[in-house]
């Protein structure tokens, strides 16, 4: 058993007093202006085919200092400005690569509010946290216990759209360590009516947690579109739609963190679809559930758990038909609508649609990870095996 060094974020929820609050806010509004300003001087320069680099937009930002117009971007710490050029500079240095889309502007209402700092802004010292510029140190709730001896590099303080704010420490986490190896393998199959269903026949059922609070939302989303626009009212409005999704995304992320950990100590390696959810949300019928579920989310812990504790996640290709093959016999079925959950095999047996499924995966992960055949890389992100093109028509999702 070995130990990873993993950096790790631990994320706490605080709560500010008014002084604080109101300085956090005019840092997130100052590093949204200055993203904003280098984004616009790096599109311009773009532009005329040249090219502005981090170094060149920090003395910028020393120079928009220095004008009476922006001058009060010197009453807020200047390590968060700094960051949001760092950051800016990923952007591009992602979009060069091909990995993302153009940056984009950053939006007072719909961008996310978020400033960072790093060691020269902040003091951590007897498990009290004092941000530059602050006298007081935050209000912390520590709902878990740091590893022992945290040194965090950088802190980052948010603001969700229900006005929550959290704290996020990244530091080194000892305690993660590889589990022992061991020869079990699950396939994974993803799914509506029920979540997961796995090779072993268990299934997993779907909370649909969205649907528990639909009526709630629908009402708070009926009032928010009554109200006037720029009002108190409507703030206030969409305040309280906000914590109703706030509500949803809490339970839905804790019912995946539980199935995702128990799913990598249980197994070494992990089989699973690589779908394109990007485009099977285009289905009007089909957006709501599939974006419920959480296909994407539960494959991201499946990576980053599997490569804490040194497990193997491998991604069999989309096109494989793993719903129409028979994991008895081998036969290829011709059709296989999504209404027909159950069906027979020439060879007599008879299949539950989705733990059919899973077997399928399992048996196209094995042979990825017994001799390496048909594997290409799908993702950036780890664990990115994938299995190659075995047929030309598209597997029913």
């Amino acid at each position: 058993m070995t130990t990873s060094q993993v950096r790790r974020a631990f994320k706490y929820r605080f709560y500010p007093t008014d002084t604080q609050a109101a300085e956090l806010s005019r840092t997130f509004g100052c590093v949204r202006k200055v993203y904003n300003l280098a984004l616009a001087a790096r599109t311009e320069a773009w532009a005329r085919q040249e090219r502005v680099n981090y170094n060149q937009s920090s003395a910028m930002l020393t120079a928009w200092k220095q004008t009476e117009e922006l001058a009060y971007l010197n009453e807020v710490s200047s390590v968060p400005l700094q960051q949001a050029l760092r950051h800016l500079q990923v952007a591009f240095t992602n979009f060069f690569g091909k990995r993302a889309e153009y940056p984009r502007f950053k939006s007072r209402k719909k961008s996310r509010k978020s400033a960072e700092y790093t060691a020269s802004a902040f003091r951590f010292r007897d498990g009290e946290l004092r941000l530059a510029k602050m006298r007081e140190s935050l209000r912390i709730v520590w709902s878990r216990p740091l590893p022992d001896d945290a040194s965090p590099s950088t802190v980052t303080v948010s603001q969700d759209a229900a006005g929550r704010w959290f704290v996020s420490l990244l530091c080194d986490d000892p305690s993660i360590t590889h589990l022992p190896t061991t020869d079990a393998a699950i396939g994974i199959d993803a799914g509506l009516d029920h979540l997961r269903t796995f090779s072993t026949g268990e299934k997993i059922a779907n909370p649909r947690h969205e649907r528990r609070d639909r009526v709630a939302l629908a009402k708070a989303q009926r009032r928010l579109a009554k109200k006037a626009k720029d009002s108190a009212n409507r703030t206030k409005a969409r305040h309280r739609v906000a914590k109703i999704h706030a509500r949803i995304a809490d339970r839905r992320r804790d019912t995946l963190h539980k199935i995702t950990t128990r799913l990598v100590r249980e197994n070494q390696t992990l089989v699973i679809e690589d779908l394109t959810v990007r485009n099977m949300v285009k289905n009007r019928k089909l957006a709501r559930a599939i974006s419920d579920a959480a296909w994407s989310q539960v494959r991201s812990m499946l990576e980053y758990k599997a490569a804490w504790y040194g497990r193997e996640v491998i991604a069999v290709d989309r096109w494989f038909p793993s719903s129409k093959l028979c994991s008895s016999c081998g036969t290829l079925a011709d059709e296989m609508p999504l209404s027909v959950r159950t069906w027979t095999s020439e060879c007599g047996t008879t299949h539950d649609r989705d733990v059919n499924a899973a077997k399928n995966l399992l048996a196209a992960g094995r042979a990825v990870a017994a001799c390496g055949a048909g594997v290409r890389p799908q993702r950036s992100s780890p664990g990115g095996q994938s299995a190659m093109k075995q047929e030309t028509s598209r597997r029913e999702p």
